[in-house]
Order: structure tokens, then C-alpha cells, then sequence
């Protein structure tokens, strides 16, 4: 409620062009952002040599599907296996990759979030839901923009999209 009143009074002001501010709502909405991600993922576990060119070049792979653009530089993407999982944290600056996960959660920029993930990576994660069993190994990235390529199986019969 209140973010539409601040929209509203923006818009009265001559601040802000309704019109501006539709387009880039539905651009993160549609254009940049986890659908993209959804899209890498799928593709990646249907199609074994886009799975190698992504865990190569993160970066190449994913503009294949004309996901680019700023934070869209220097893409890392590590797979889960069932003895490793991975969770990447940049911890010098917060980047993320905005044009397959689109605008990071106000929690992802915080100092705490950030080193807590390098200190006790295996806690922050139970604090999300994911208690992994003893016996895997949880690998913190710091300092990378890019995600974990999670393990699947069973996709066949299913499509990218």
C-alpha cells in the first residue's frame, strides 16, 4: 500500500512517467530474472554439452540464450553433486546475477548474510530450510557472481521452457 501511494505521488509530481516506471517493473518481471535461471537450469539438465559449456564459460553459455547485460559479467556456475553442495556469495561487493536471478534480496547485500555464508555456510543454509546430512560437503564461493547448477534427474520427456 504504501509503495503504490509513493508511486502515486511521484507520478502527480511529474517525477516519475507511469508509463517508465510499467516497463521497467515488467522487465524484471519478464526480461531479467528467475524465469531466466529456471531456463539456464532446464536447459543445462536436458542437454549434456550445454551442461559442460556452462560449468566451463558460465558466462558464454548463458548469453547463448541472450541472457547478458550488467551483472551478467564474469558468470560462475559450480555443480551440485550428491557429496558437494555449493552455495556462492560474493563477499567483497554483492554482486549478483541479475539477468538470469533478477534484483537481489535486500538480505544478499548485508555484511552479516554475506560473511556468516563464509564462516558457516551449513548453518546459513539450514536457516533457508536446506539441512543437509553430515556426510556432504558444503563449498562456500565467495568472491564469484554466477549460482550452483542443482543435481536432477529425471528430466527426460521435459523441455527448456
Amino acid at each position: 500500500m504504501r509503495v503504490k501511494s509513493l508511486e502515486s505521488l511521484l507520478v502527480e509530481k511529474g517525477l516519475v512517467d507511469r508509463a517508465a516506471l510499467d516497463a521497467l517493473v515488467d522487465a524484471y518481471e519478464r526480461k531479467i530474472g528467475r524465469r531466466n535461471g529456471a531456463r539456464v537450469v532446464a536447459k543445462a539438465w536436458l542437454d549434456p554439452a550445454y551442461r559442460q559449456r556452462l560449468l566451463t564459460d558460465a558466462t558464454a553459455a548463458i548469453a547463448e540464450l541472450g541472457y547478458t547485460g550488467e551483472q551478467g559479467e564474469h558468470m560462475v556456475v559450480v555443480q551440485n553433486t550428491p557429496v558437494v553442495h555449493n552455495l556462492i556469495v560474493c563477499t567483497l561487493c554483492s554482486c549478483y546475477p541479475w539477468p538470469v536471478l533478477g534484483l537481489p534480496p535486500v538480505w544478499y547485500k548485508s555484511a552479516p548474510y554475506r560473511s556468516r555464508s563464509v564462516i558457516d555456510p551449513r548453518g546459513v543454509l539450514r536457516e533457508f530450510g536446506l539441512d543437509l546430512p553430515a556426510d556432504v560437503e558444503v563449498s562456500c564461493l565467495g568472491q564469484h557472481r554466477g549460482g550452483p547448477l542443482p543435481r536432477f534427474a529425471g528430466a527426460a520427456g521435459r523441455s527448456e521452457h
